[in-house]
């Protein structure tokens, strides 16, 4: 869905890694305030409200099954006013949205696939229709994860009257980001319901960026998710786990030919600094330093949206350092036909070099070492297809500028990453 408003891969703050089901409305202010103050000159902008905001006991990350959703007489979810106060009076979230906009930034909100379950079981009418909730169910196709809802038939009349109403209502209220679950990887089963949840979004007459959830995403629907969406998660939800880091350069391989103005695979937010504060205040990202770094510059070269999971207002120097590198966040906006040179063992450890041109010349340079000890490397500039002679390389991470530069060398520890920037 080439969109001429998203240009760049999407960047922002999402409230899943810290507080799951249970995020409050002075929490989603206090990190867009800190998003403002600190973040946005970076290009940070998008404040984005996760799961089950419409449950009023929501008590920490876990998805309360069955709970009793507050709901508009059509059927559509409403932000809990015990959660989000200023959503009393059926306002929704238009006073969240205007806040968050009052400060520069963009608003954002996560919504399950399909129609609520109780809508259905209390039969509401579907607005600009002449059918019920229950007329246009899916019954049979519900989320194995979560119980909030049923699908939406396609085939049946009301069905797109029901998506209308509610993009109809995000439009009102102001949001910029609609993250939408369980519709990603289920497809080719419910392609139709993402089909007409798109033409909605199109129709509502408010630029949103459509978000697809949870992945992996199939390789085999690339086209029809960049026809209908902005971004498609190309995994299951991404941790704090090496492992798990580890295996996205295998994802970001095959999925790199894939991203292009408006449309960008997904590699899921960015767990680092205070994260799970829902069950452990003092919760912290288990990557290393080293490891963060790597996840920094592999989504930033293979230009995944960067969306940030922890707690802002917790952020350390380091986590703050991470986020507002110039240089690395650079290459996100500028990089052109990412994909990886090669993918070796050198001297015992696995070294896996990417290179993308840069749009306003010259080219970049990202080095990973995914192995267990420290790495010593040089390689000959046309091995990483540089073709000049000499070229004056940037460091990324330090800034450092090192002039008439015939060969790469340089010294990464395990499971770190180096990146830099060339100039002729």
């Amino acid at each position: 869905m080439e969109s001429a408003f998203l240009k760049n891969p999407p960047m922002g703050w999402n409230s899943w890694d810290c507080y799951g089901a249970a995020v409050t409305e002075a929490t989603v202010r206090a990190n867009a305030e800190y998003m403002a103050k600190h973040l946005k000159s970076f290009g940070w902008e998008y404040v984005v409200v996760d799961i089950q905001w419409a449950n009023p006991t929501a008590p920490n990350h876990d998805y309360q099954p069955f709970a009793d959703l507050c709901m508009d007489e059509w059927g559509r979810l409403l932000p809990a006013p015990v959660r989000f106060p200023s959503a009393a009076g059926g306002k929704g979230f238009a006073p969240l949205a205007d806040y968050v906009h009052s400060l520069g930034l963009k608003f954002g909100i996560h919504i399950m696939r399909g129609i609520p379950r109780q809508a259905v079981h209390q039969n509401t009418p579907v607005k600009g229709s002449n059918v019920t909730a229950r007329q246009i169910a899916k019954t049979a196709s519900i989320c194995q994860w979560n119980t909030d809802m049923y699908g939406v038939d396609p085939e049946k009349e009301g069905a797109e009257a029901y998506y209308d109403s509610l993009f109809e209502l995000y439009a009102a209220w102001g949001v910029d980001f609609v993250k939408v679950d369980d519709i990603c990887r289920e497809l080719p089963q419910e392609e139709g319901e993402l089909v007409m949840l798109s033409r909605a979004l199109h129709r509502c007459g408010r630029d949103m960026v459509l978000s697809l959830s949870p992945g992996p995403a199939l390789l085999e629907k690339a086209e029809l998710y960049k026809q209908v969406s902005n971004m498609w998660r190309i995994t299951d939800d991404f941790w704090d786990r090496w492992e798990l880091l580890y295996a996205m350069f295998e994802r970001a391989e095959k999925w790199c030919i894939h991203s292009g103005p408006g449309c960008f695979p997904d590699a899921d937010m960015l767990p680092v600094g205070a994260i799970l504060q829902d069950y452990d205040e003092n919760g912290w990202t288990k990557f290393t330093p080293d490891e963060q770094k790597t996840m920094m510059i592999l989504w930033c070269v293979f230009r995944s949206p960067l969306m940030i999971g922890g707690e802002l207002t917790k952020c350390d120097d380091f986590t703050l350092g991470l986020l507002t590198n110039e240089r690395v966040l650079e290459m996100s906006a500028q990089a052109r036909s990412s994909h990886p040179l090669f993918r070796q063992v050198i001297d015992g450890n696995e070294i896996i070099l990417w290179h993308a041109y840069r749009r306003d010349g010259g080219a970049y340079l990202a080095l990973f070492n995914a192995g267990e000890t420290t790495a010593e490397l040089t390689l000959p500039l046309a091995r990483c297809q540089i073709e000049e002679e000499a070229v004056t390389l940037t460091d990324l991470w330090s800034g450092q500028v090192h002039s008439d530069i015939s060969a790469l060398t340089c010294r990464i520890p395990p499971h770190g990453a180096a990146a830099w920037r060339t100039e002729s």
